[in-house]
C-alpha cells in the first residue's frame, strides 16, 4: 500500500512533467510541429498523421498535466496519459530515437502505479468534489 502523501508527491511529479512539456511547447506550437514533422519525415508514418498529432500533443500534455496536479478526473487522466505515452513510444521506436524511450517508459510506469493505488488519492479535487 502507498500512503496519501507519497501518492500526492508521485502524482505531482507526473503532473509537473506533463504540464511543463505542454507549457513550453504551446507558445511555439508551429515551430514544435515543424520540428516534429521533420523528425518523422523519414519514418513510415505519413505526414498526414504526424502533423495533427504534433499540434494535439502539447495541448494534451498541458491538459493532462493540469488535471494531474489538481487531482481531477484522475482515473481518466491516468488512462489518457498512458495512451499519450504509448503513442510517443511507438513514434520514438519508428524513428529509432532509443535515448528518449526510457523517459517515456518511466512516465507510463508512474501513471500505471498511480492508477493502481488510486484509492489513496485523498489530496485531490476528486476526493473533495466526488468523495473518491
Amino acid at each position: 500500500m502507498m500512503n496519501d502523501l507519497s501518492y500526492l508527491m508521485l502524482r505531482l511529479v507526473a503532473g509537473i512533467s506533463f504540464f511543463g512539456h505542454g507549457l513550453v511547447r504551446l507558445p511555439k506550437l508551429a515551430a514544435f510541429s515543424q520540428w516534429m514533422t521533420g523528425s518523422f519525415s523519414k519514418s513510415m508514418l505519413p505526414q498526414s498523421l504526424v502533423r495533427p498529432f504534433s499540434y494535439a500533443l502539447p495541448i494534451a500534455e498541458f491538459t493532462i498535466g493540469i488535471l494531474l496536479i489538481l487531482g481531477l478526473f484522475s482515473q481518466k487522466t491516468f488512462i489518457a496519459g498512458v495512451a499519450v505515452m504509448l503513442l510517443l513510444m511507438l513514434g520514438t521506436c519508428l524513428i529509432e530515437n532509443w535515448e528518449a524511450l526510457p523517459s517515456q517508459i518511466i512516465h507510463a510506469v508512474i501513471l500505471i502505479v498511480l492508477y493502481q493505488f488510486i484509492a489513496v488519492n485523498t489530496f485531490s479535487l476528486d476526493h473533495i468534489i466526488f468523495k473518491k
